[in-house]
């Protein structure tokens, strides 16, 4: 745990490292640390504590999200102990800056390879890939489509399932500062069935995890470092893909307070 703990910062510190390389592939970049506390999860403790880093990126082949999430169960046990780690590595491969060429049409602004790999504590490690979308919709600072095929690491449940993914940041001017809500949908559509000796089942399910946070550093005047303040609402159907039956409650609907500092 501590050693993985340990090489996700370093990943997300190299990554960051990059900015000095200004006439190399990195065309920008920008990391962020946060603070949840939130209560009535499911599955997992109901009370938790996430400190989570993460990693944004341009570059001239595409672009690159990572984060990693670190949490804490407030002294109970989940798992492999009262705490776990949970992260994920997403690069996207452009067509349109690959090929030098404009592929845009109606609403879709480019054309990408979309994969990700997950990775934490228990047998959660698993590959997506699938055809991704950059979208220009009114209003909204940007708005990703990822269609994916995600397969877990060796011979888990499902043997293969298909996710839909949406991704979205829009911006509200609120006073002297701005409200940002961003957010992201991971639904998995449709159920698994588990084969030979491993007969467990993997149900389609649906996260929607949207964050909705005010600017306090900007409304402060500071216009270079970003201090946001707010909540992140997370509902979870069939949570880890685990039916609901009535005996075991796997539905998860809940919110965390948040503070976010963006580098």
């Amino acid at each position: 745990m501590k050693n993985a703990w340990g090489a996700s910062l370093c990943m997300l510190g190299l990554l960051g490292a990059g900015s000095v390389h200004a006439q190399g592939p990195l065309l920008w970049h920008g990391e962020s640390v946060s603070y949840l506390y939130g209560k009535n999860y499911n599955v997992d403790p109901a009370i938790q504590q996430t400190i989570t880093l993460e990693h944004a990126s341009a570059w001239t082949w595409g672009d690159l999200f990572a984060f990693v999430d670190n949490s804490w169960y407030n002294g109970a046990r989940s798992g492999n102990g009262n705490y776990s780690l949970y992260g994920e590595f997403s690069p996207r491969f452009s067509a349109g800056k690959l090929l030098g060429q404009d592929l845009s049409f109606g609403p879709v602004k480019d054309i990408l390879l979309a994969t990700t790999y997950e990775f934490g504590d228990d047998d959660v490690d698993a590959y997506l890939i699938g055809p991704g979308f950059d979208l220009a919709i009114p209003g909204f600072d940007y708005f990703q489509l990822n269609f994916y095929y995600r397969k877990p690491d060796g011979n888990r449940v499902p043997s293969g399932a298909w996710q839909i993914t949406p991704a979205w940041s829009y911006t509200l001017p609120l006073g002297n500062s701005n409200l940002l809500i961003d957010g992201f949908i991971d639904w998995v559509v449709n159920n698994k069935s588990g084969h030979g000796n491993n007969q467990s089942d993997y149900h389609a399910n649906l996260h929607f995890n949207p964050q909705i946070k005010y600017d306090l550093g900007k409304s402060l005047g500071y216009e270079a470092k970003h201090l946001y303040v707010g909540v992140e609402y997370d509902y979870w159907s069939d949570k880890y893909g685990i039916k609901d039956d009535g005996s075991f409650t796997t539905d998860q609907d809940t919110a965390s307070l948040l503070v976010k500092y963006q580098f």
